[in-house]
C-alpha cells in the first residue's frame, strides 16, 4: 500500500455537521456514537477532474445503511452534496481527491448502547483528502487471514457501517506477513473480500466474483460487471474457492480508494504470469476512461 503523507493535506479544512475547521482541530464529542460503539454509515468517495464518480449509488447506500440501522433524522441528498461541495471548494480541491463522507447516529446524552440515548440527531464528517489511488497499479499481494468475514446471520455486510475491527484484524495479519492486504474467507471458506476490496478471479476469460453475501455491495464492483457486460467479457457472481484463487489465470481486486489494481501473489504462490494480466489492463483501461467521463459535476 503506497499512501503516505501528502504534503497538501497538512492545512485540510475538515467539514463536521457544516462547520469547516482545521484538521488539528476537528473533532466529534466523546459521547457521539461513532466513539462509544463504531455506530455510524460511511462511503468512500472519489473526485475526477471536479466530478464525483457513482456518487447517487453512493449515497443510495449511504441512505439505506442508515435506515437498515435506524438513524433517525437522515439528511436530504441535496444536504449531502451542498456540504460535499462546500468541504471540496473551502480546499480547492477537484482532482485526485478521495472522500471519506460519515454519518454517525449522533451524539448521546449519556454514555451508552442504547440508541434511545440519542437525541440531538446525526452527526456528518465530510474528509476530503488530496489522495491517489493506494495501491502499486504492477500488482499487489496478498494472504489469506485466519478472521472470516460474517455472513447477515451475524452482520449483514450490506449494511455498510463504521465498525471496521473485523477487516482491522485481516489487515494486521498481512502486515506481520508482509504483505500488501488479507485475504478474507466467509464462514463455509469461499473467498468474501479483502479486508478493503473485493476480489475478482479470471479464468479462460471468464471473470467471477463473490456473491455479496459476506462482502459489501461494492460500487466499484459493481461497476467493473457492468464494464464487462458492456465489452463482451463474460461475467459471473457466484461462490469462488481459495484454490480457484491459485490456478487463475489472473486476479484483481476493486475499490474506490484503489480503483483496480491486479494481483500477483496469494500466500506466496504466484497468479498467472505474475504481472497484469490482458484481462485486467483492459479493464481497468475502460474503467479509468469511465471515470475520466462520467460523475456527477461537484465543484
Amino acid at each position: 500500500m503506497l499512501q503516505a503523507f501528502d504534503e497538501r493535506n497538512r492545512d485540510l479544512l475538515v467539514n463536521i455537521n457544516g462547520q469547516l475547521v482545521h484538521r488539528d482541530d476537528a473533532g466529534v464529542s466523546p459521547f457521539d456514537s461513532v466513539v462509544q460503539g463504531g455506530d455510524a454509515v460511511w462511503e468512500g468517495l472519489r473526485v475526477y477532474d471536479g466530478r464525483i464518480f457513482a456518487l447517487a449509488e453512493h449515497l443510495d447506500r449511504l441512505h439505506a445503511s442508515a435506515l437498515a440501522l435506524s438513524f433517525a433524522d437522515i439528511p436530504r441528498r441535496e444536504d449531502f452534496v451542498a456540504e460535499l461541495r462546500r468541504t471540496l471548494e473551502a480546499n480547492g480541491m477537484r482532482d485526485g481527491v478521495h472522500i471519506r463522507l460519515t454519518l454517525t447516529r449522533g451524539v448521546k446524552y449519556t454514555s451508552g448502547m442504547d440508541p434511545r440515548l440519542n437525541t440531538a440527531g446525526p452527526t456528518l464528517i465530510v474528509l476530503a483528502e488530496h489522495k491517489p489511488p493506494v495501491y502499486d497499479a504492477n500488482g499487489i499481494r496478498l494472504v489469506t487471514a485466519s478472521v472470516r468475514r460474517p455472513g447477515p446471520e451475524v452482520l449483514d455486510p450490506r449494511i455498510h457501517h463504521g465498525n471496521l475491527l473485523n477487516s482491522i484484524l485481516a489487515k494486521i495479519e498481512a502486515n506481520v506477513a508482509g504483505a500488501d492486504d488479507a485475504l478474507m474467507l466467509d464462514g463455509r471458506g469461499f473467498i468474501a473480500e479483502t479486508n478493503a476490496t473485493h476480489v475478482f478471479v479470471v479464468a479462460s476469460g471468464t471473470v467471477a466474483t463473490s456473491r455479496a453475501i459476506a462482502c459489501p455491495e461494492g460500487i466499484t464492483r459493481a461497476t467493473i460487471l457492468r464494464v464487462c457486460r458492456d465489452h463482451d467479457t463474460p461475467a459471473v457472481e457466484r461462490d469462488v474457492a481459495q484454490s480457484e484463487a491459485y490456478r487463475a489465470d489472473e486476479v484483481f481486486v476493486t475499490g474506490t480508494m484503489g480503483e483496480l489494481v491486479p494481483v500477483v501473489e496469494i500466500d506466496g504462490r504466484r497468479i498467472g504470469d505474475g504481472e497484469p494480466g490482458p484481462v485486467t489492463t483492459r479493464l481497468r483501461a475502460i474503467y479509468r476512461e469511465l471515470v475520466a467521463t462520467e460523475g456527477e459535476p461537484i465543484v
